[in-house]
């Protein structure tokens, strides 16, 4: 039975490309409830509905003093629920992205430029002035947000063991059910007579 405890909020060990999928699956669940809560919570209050995501923008968009000073009061409420309910998405998301990379034999630091880097680039790109360095530091944000897919969806893990962890896919070590050896059964105590000298001696059967 899987730890589910560790698969969603642990940065330790490996996770396959199949748990990697089912980690989002389980996100995505998460915030289609949020979701839900935050529209009938937003129509009680009569307060405008907020959209809720676990895209790039909906994430750094929380670190952008843009993003609250755009925001009209009416949406106040449902922003309410998504500052809190994204950073447990977003924790989630992290674990067991880190966890993928191990599975890579990377370490959970690649998320910075498979991740943060692009993120924030989509973020403050509108705001950006039209530069030769700018177009360059895009096309960089974009080859390496490609990259980190190509990496984190569709390639292999390391077979084996590596530094991280046990390979995932590996087969469970069979459990050796096999009788150990029975002391009592093979050996037996002989009275003393005129024949062997008493004491134990290895029972050979009829």
């Amino acid at each position: 039975m899987m730890d589910y405890a560790w698969f969603l909020f642990s940065f330790e060990g490996r996770i396959n490309r199949a748990r990697y999928f089912l980690a989002g699956l389980i996100i995505g669940c998460w915030i289609l409830l949020l979701a839900i809560v935050v529209f009938c919570v937003a129509k009680t209050l009569g307060s405008a509905p907020l959209s809720l995501g676990l895209k790039t923008d909906d994430i750094f968009g929380l670190v952008d003093p843009e993003t609250f000073r755009s925001l009209a009061s009416a949406q106040r409420v449902p922003l309410l629920f998504k500052v809190v309910g994204m950073p447990l998405f977003l924790w989630a998301y992290l674990a067991a992205s880190v966890k993928r990379l191990h599975d890579r034999d990377r370490s959970g630091w690649w998320m910075v430029p498979f991740f943060v880097v692009p993120g924030l680039y989509s973020q403050f790109e509108p705001r950006l002035a039209d530069s030769i360095p700018v177009v360059v530091i895009g096309i960089a944000a974009v080859v390496l947000q490609l990259w980190g897919t190509i990496e984190m969806f569709f390639r292999k893990g390391t077979a084996g063991a590596n530094r991280f962890g046990l390979d995932p896919l590996a087969p469970a070590t069979p459990i050796d059910t096999s009788p150990g050896w029975d002391q009592h059964s093979e050996l037996e105590f002989v009275p003393h007579s005129a024949g062997p000298s008493a004491g134990p001696h290895v029972n050979r059967g009829p």
